[in-house]
């Protein structure tokens, strides 16, 4: 039974209300245009009037456009639960929105307005959301979440890498993109070890308490953390080093193990569970390509990069927001039909860019075919969250999500 949405009376202003709101919605849409844009420019039917070369520019938008308004979206409305202050709404929140958007179009126009405009408007976001985050956690004293302000500075420090080659200062635009993807990883090593845990052991708690939940953190967690910093580390320092792929498959191995522990199997029937699990689980893989292309490179290099960006990165986004939207938005923490939909055609898209490079003069069909799997689960994000995140919080609880 659907209840009838009640609103709180203030609420007119509910897209400035959290920053989870604007965010989401922006970062999901430009994920679910940039690629068809890319694929086109690709394929040779248009141009992108950037001064980045084209799989730079690509790599760019995606790391240091959809993933860090998805990052900002989840951090600005976390961190008022870790500091117990008030959240960034309004106009500051509305400032850094427009700070987004004016990167996007900077980057996108930059053979137009120059190198030194578009990196100008492009880095003026990552500074102004490091400021406030780092503000914010100072203010709260919550030292435990400091790391975050770290990972700020690399995502800053990576895009401003991208933006030198485009002043034709260095050729840094891959070691910018590769300091952004890490810092992305790391992220979710970090965060998914706090949530996807949590979230399985309160589920399995409420649904099969008789069922063994999620084992603490203990050593399993710090030797995966631990791992998959070094080996990042050496991915993006020297991607082709043999020391770099054995790192990578301790990582991989380490992962692995930790995911086991957290029990993802008893939480199948509820997909908000099995896509974190999932998510999670394209982490473990994406470093195992990434040992066996050192050591037997039967797959391409971009097979363990797509796994860990299109099936990592995009998978864990994808669950975070639909989650984060659903809980903060008053809706029951459940899937319906629709969300189900969004995280199968994720995985048809990582699977798809996965096996690409193999499927020889159907490489292109297999391509475009992974992009439209990839921009109907953001552009399906944008259709059935949008409504949620334009409007207030509903009271009761029993409004079915979609």
């Amino acid at each position: 039974m659907v209840a009838i949405p009640r609103y709180r009376a203030h609420a007119g202003t509910a897209l400035l209300s959290a920053g989870f709101r604007p965010f989401f919605l922006l970062s999901s849409a430009w994920a679910a245009l940039a690629v068809p844009l890319w694929l086109a420019f690709y394929a040779g039917d248009g141009t992108v009037p950037t001064l980045l070369p084209p799989p730079v520019w690509h790599a760019h938008e995606m790391i240091y456009g959809y993933a860090a308004a998805t990052v900002a979206g989840f951090l600005l409305t976390a961190i008022p639960n870790w500091t117990g202050r008030m959240p960034l709404q309004g106009g500051s929140l509305a400032t850094l929105a427009v700070l987004w958007i004016a990167g996007r179009v900077g980057v996108l126009l930059s053979a137009q307005i120059g190198a030194a405009g578009a990196a100008v408007l492009d880095l003026a976001f990552p500074v102004a959301f490091l400021t406030a985050v780092a503000r914010e956690i100072v203010a709260g004293r919550n030292w435990r979440n400091l790391p975050m302000v770290a990972a700020l500075t690399l995502l800053f420090a990576g895009n401003a890498l991208v933006h030198l080659e485009a002043l034709g200062w260095t050729a840094t635009g891959a070691l910018g993109n590769r300091v952004g993807i890490a810092t992305l990883l790391m992220l979710i090593s970090l965060i998914g070890g706090r949530i996807v845990p949590s979230f399985t052991r309160n589920w399995l708690t409420k649904q099969r308490p008789d069922s063994a939940g999620p084992a603490p953190f203990g050593w399993a967690d710090r030797a995966a953390l631990g791992l998959t910093a070094i080996a990042l580390v050496a991915w993006v320092a020297v991607p082709d080093a043999a020391v770099t792929s054995g790192l990578a498959l301790l990582a991989a191995a380490a992962q692995g193990v930790r995911l086991a522990r957290w029990r993802g199997a008893g939480a199948w029937r509820e997909p908000l569970l099995w896509v974190l699990h999932l998510g999670y689980g394209w982490l473990a893989l994406g470093f195992l390509l990434l040992a066996a292309n050192g050591f037997m490179p039967l797959l391409p290099p971009t097979a363990a990069l797509h796994a860990l960006t299109v099936g990592a990165i995009g998978t864990m986004t994808l669950a975070v927001m639909t989650r984060a939207s659903l809980g903060h938005t008053g809706r029951k923490l459940t899937a319906g039909r629709g969300t189900t939909t969004i995280y199968v055609l994720v995985t048809i898209a990582a699977v798809l860019r996965l096996v690409a490079p193999l499927a020889g003069a159907q490489y292109l069909l297999t391509l475009s075919l992974a992009g439209a799997a990839w921009s109907g689960a953001f552009g399906l994000f944008v259709v059935l969250y949008g409504p949620l995140l334009l409007t207030p919080r509903v009271t009761a609880v029993t409004v079915r999500a979609p």
